[in-house]
């Protein structure tokens, strides 16, 4: 039985839902509850994976960051990214774990037998569309484990996400690089960057936000004056 699940899409309202799933599980089992700047390793420590610096030599292909061994519940990170920022490293952590989710066959890990194994490195499939979308599905994932809605929403409140300054101080409470950051504030459509531009514009949600306050202010004052002429009329 393949280790590998089968190619398929997954939508990101899916992968947001089982990054939330492992975050709300976490949050009910003592000693897990996630905290923010955000570490990576606690997931695969409640995951019951193990993390494994080492050196890992480049294919034909070029470097690789990091790769799993699911007969082994081990994810192996290379250990010359260690002189990156910790944001890049909790991303690649987090996307490892987001290949775990999502495309490690657990189901056959239990059948296995033990035997030589290889690791799984994207790369090695054999369409070049299926691997991209398969590397897209983990980086959204960990996108979404890194910085959850919820958490974005509190954190977000009192800022300027149009200012860069704001956005370094919300990478640094995170944990994470200002690049996963603005892809991640884009994404949920608070902030808007054209190409080659540094200007920060307000997002298509977030211009959306005045219209709904107004219109909210208006079905009260509708109601407040439906109750007075239901009041005059007793």
């Amino acid at each position: 039985m393949n280790l590998l699940k089968p190619y398929r899409f997954h939508t990101k309202a899916f992968i947001e839902c089982q990054a939330n799933r492992i975050l709300e599980q976490m949050q009910t089992t003592t000693n897990f509850a996630p905290s923010w700047p955000f570490d990576g390793s606690l997931v695969a420590d409640f995951l019951d994976l193990g993390v494994l610096w080492d050196v890992i030599e480049p294919d034909e292909q070029g470097a690789i960051a990091a790769r799993i061994l699911p007969r082994e519940r081990l994810i192996e990170i290379n250990e010359n990214i260690l002189n990156k920022p910790q944001g890049f490293i909790e991303s690649t952590l987090a996307h490892e774990i987001g290949h775990w989710v999502l495309h490690v066959n657990h189901q056959a890990i239990l059948q296995a037998a033990t035997g030589i194994e290889e690791p799984f490195v994207c790369r090695s499939q054999s369409s070049i569309t299926q691997i991209a979308s398969i590397e897209w599905q983990a980086q959204y994932f960990a996108s979404c484990l890194l910085m959850p809605r919820y958490i974005m929403e509190q954190k977000r409140l009192s800022r300027d996400l149009t200012k860069w300054s704001h956005l370094y101080e919300l990478r640094q409470e995170l944990g994470v690089s200002i690049s996963n950051l603005v892809c991640r504030l884009q994404d949920l459509g608070w902030i808007h960057i054209r190409p080659g531009e540094r200007t920060i514009y307000p997002g298509c949600e977030t211009l959306k936000q005045p219209q709904q306050v107004l219109n909210q202010q208006a079905r009260g004052q509708s109601l407040s004056r439906w109750m007075m002429l239901e009041e005059a009329k007793r």
